[in-house]
This record gives structure tokens, sequence and C-alpha cells, in this order.
């Protein structure tokens, strides 16, 4: 196909693309295309296959021309998607027609698409750059906190005594639901059978000392008035009446922290101290790999803020459609009933989707950088670098080399740890062109919060 094309930058990172397809290959598709239906077309007074061109422009004339052009422009836009490199569409940005153009199969064809690309940022000057490295030691305390988390992982879980009250601790299960003012349940609140263990707050409405007292099958209404500064930004300022009924109550029976809990842990445990020692490993290797992240997100965050540049409004809408279906699935519902329960709270999900905005827009432009930086770089990595990343792996998890190798058989789990491996080797190139100085001193537990 004789195409001429013409890309005009537009902002936040979108493209305008004119193409002009040459009037002989407007007239040979429109003839191509009637004929084929000529062959095919069946009407009265006419033996099929047999029906006259001119009757069938006459009769059907606009939408034949329709068909030509929507044909015309899928094909040039394959055609010149294929070759093109710079200008590509992303994946999730299909090309906007500005206006479908009328054909005239006697002259050249001419249409504009508008579309969002890859953003082009070109990463500069590093001079100045300190990066603020976390200092965390780990001892005593962190070991007797680690052991603490298995006790209650071995713990073994048991219903109490119908006459037994729920107390702080104790596993309970609790179908709620929300009130109006005037008693009526609230649509799309009530959640069947929710368990969750008492002071771990690890319930939507923290109603875990509202419940405490209560007995199995025991209902009641919870007035919760939420401060103005809570953390669940839906809650905040508003009250709320939960009508709930507890439906079980279980209590944990801790194991002795000992050789047995070692030896029920795993089997290749013989004593607790076998134990300690490879939590000690887990928690340097955890440790190690924390702090590395987050070295890596300040020094990102500097080239971010040293490098702007805007975020495609697709790229940013559909990172935000994500993390919604993320959050669906952390409440163990979909993505529609999520948005019903967000509307009945008070709430709309656009509101939240903004308030998502600015975290979202970081993290893209943190990716983009990275993105840009192994392009421009060139980082590749080699197989004998990947065959040290398996034996890695295998060494911080107490496995097998032949096991790792099994773990990334799958293609698409091999090309993520391809990837892996470049960013790295990017970061050790990085961190040899900025400067590394020692940050806070922080507490083993708190290296893992709001991750």
């Amino acid at each position: 196909m004789n195409i001429t094309k013409e890309f005009v930058k537009l902002e936040k990172s979108a493209v305008k693309l004119t193409v002009t397809i040459a009037k002989e290959d407007v007239a040979s598709n429109y003839s191509e295309l009637i004929n084929k239906y000529a062959k095919n077309m069946q009407m009265p007074g006419f033996r099929k296959g047999h029906v006259p061109v001119s009757v069938l422009e006459r009769k059907y004339g606009s939408a034949l021309k329709a068909d030509v052009t929507t044909d015309l422009i899928d094909k040039s836009l394959n055609e010149i998607f294929e070759k093109e490199t710079e200008n590509r569409p992303l994946p999730y940005a299909q090309p906007s027609l500005e206006k479908l153009p009328e054909l005239d199969i006697t002259k050249e064809l001419t249409y504009t698409v508008t579309y969002d690309v890859f953003p082009k940022v070109t990463v500069g000057d590093f001079k100045g750059i300190t990066v603020k490295e976390p200092q965390v030691s780990i001892g005593d305390k962190e070991m007797e906190e680690e052991l603490k988390a298995i006790q209650e992982r071995n713990a073994v879980v048991i219903d109490k005594k119908d006459d037994e009250v729920v107390a702080k601790g104790d596993i309970v299960t609790v179908t709620f639901f929300e009130k109006d003012e005037a008693g009526n349940e609230i649509a799309n609140t009530k959640r069947q059978d929710f368990a969750f263990t008492v002071g771990s707050g690890e319930n939507i409405y923290k109603i875990d000392d509202d419940v405490i007292g209560m007995k199995k099958g025991e209902t009641k209404d919870i007035t919760k008035k939420y401060k103005k500064t809570d953390d669940n930004k839906e809650f905040a300022g508003k009250t709320k009446i939960i009508n709930a009924t507890v439906t079980a109550i279980k209590v944990k029976n801790l194991p002795k922290i000992d050789d047995d809990l070692a030896q029920d842990v795993s089997e290749k445990y013989k004593t607790l101290d076998d134990l300690k020692k490879d939590i000690s490993k887990n928690m340097e290797t955890a440790k190690n790999r924390r702090v590395k992240e987050l070295k890596n997100n300040d020094l990102l965050s500097q080239l971010v803020e040293r490098n702007p540049f805007d975020i495609p409004a697709s790229m940013l809408s559909a990172e935000l459609e994500s993390r919604w279906d993320m959050m669906a699935q952390q409440f163990q519902t979909t993505p529609e009933q999520l948005e019903k329960m967000i509307v009945a709270s008070g709430q709309k999900k656009e509101d939240m989707l903004k308030e998502w905005a600015g975290d979202a827009e970081k993290l893209l432009k943190s990716r983009i950088i990275v993105e840009s930086l192994l392009h421009d770089r060139n980082i590749t990595v080699t197989p004998e670098e990947i065959e040290a990343q398996y034996a890695k792996i295998a060494e911080e998890g107490g496995m097998s080399v032949e096991d790792v190798k099994k773990h990334y058989a799958d293609p698409r789990a091999k090309e993520y740890l391809i990837d892996d491996a470049k960013e790295q080797k990017l970061y050790d190139q990085l961190y040899t062109e900025v400067k590394v100085t020692k940050g806070d001193t922080v507490a083993f537990a708190d290296l893992f919060k709001n991750q």
C-alpha cells in the first residue's frame, strides 16, 4: 500500500498521526470489496453471484464506501505500526479517529488519529544526588518477635463453649451490615461470616472492642463515631450504625517455643537452635532486600524530580483501574460489587481514584525512568549472569538450583527474572555515579511498614 504519514507530538505524550493513502489503493480496495460482494450477494430478480455492480452501488453505495474506508484505515494503521518503533501506541491506548473521512474512489484518502505513546525521557546529570541507606540491626528482640509469629501460625484453633464470651485474641466470625438512621439495612453493605482476630483491627469498621463480651448467636447494634483523622478516609468524621451477629468464637491454643515446635515447622529442623539459625538467615536476607528497595525508591524519587515529564492519560487510567481491581480482590469481591459498597458508604469511585492519582503517577514515572535508562544504556544480561541469579535465589531460599530452575521454567517467569537482573545491573551502575550515605537507624519491624 502506498502511504504517506506525518506524526505530530502533542501534550502528555500523545501523538497525532495523519495518513494519506494513494488514490490507486483506494480504487483497488473499493473494486476488490464490491466484486467480493457481487459474487456472494443474493437479491430478488438475480441469481447468486450475478448481481450487477451498478445495482449494488445504487442500493448499498454509502454502506460499501463506509466498509472500504474502515478497511483502508485498519490496513494502513497495521502496516504503519508493524514498522514503527518510536510512535507505536500504548497497548491500552487505541488510536482515536478524529473524523471518518468521506470516500471518493477517484482521490486520495486522508484521515487523522490521535493516541498515547510511551513517554520519551532522557535522564540527565546525576551529580549532587545523595541516597540515604537505612541502618538496621537484628537482635534478640527481633528473634523473639519472629518466634512468637511462628508460635501463632502453629496454634491449634478450637471452638469456645456456647456460654463463653468473646475476648481479645479470639478469632470471631461475624455477619454484619450498616443501618441508616431509620434502622433499615443499607443495601450492599452486608458481609456474611467475616472472620478476624479480635484486637488485630483487621475489619473494615474496627469493631474489635465492641464485640468483646458477646456470645455466639448474639446480635447487637454498634454505633461507631470515627475521628476526622481516621486512617480510613471514607469513614473519617462520620458516625455509622453496624448491626453485628457473632456466628462463631474460636480460641488459639499456643504451643511452647521449644524443639518440638521447631520439628513441627519443618522436618529439616531437629532443635530450636536449628530453627533460630534459619530465622536469622531469612531476616538478614529480608533486611538486605528491603534496604535495597528503599535505596532504589529514594534514588528514583530524586530522578523523577530532576527529570519532569507528563504521564499519558491512558497509562494513568489503566494503572488506577488495576489498583481498583486489586482492592476488590483484597475485599474478596468483584470490582463492580466494590463500587456498590463504596457508593453505599457515601463515597464515589471517581473521588477515590483521584486521591490515588498522585501516588500512581509517581510510581509510573519511576518505572518509565528505569525503562528509559535500561534502553539508553543498553543494559543486557548474559546466560552466565542468569545462572548466577539462580544460584543466589537457591542459596537465599534454602533450595537446590535445579528446583529454582523448575520454578522459572515458564517463559513468563523467566522473563521476569531476566528483567529483574537487568534492573539490578542498572542500579549497580547508578550507585557508582551517586553518593550513598548512612541513613537513620530503623527497627527491623518498622522497615516493612508502608510497603
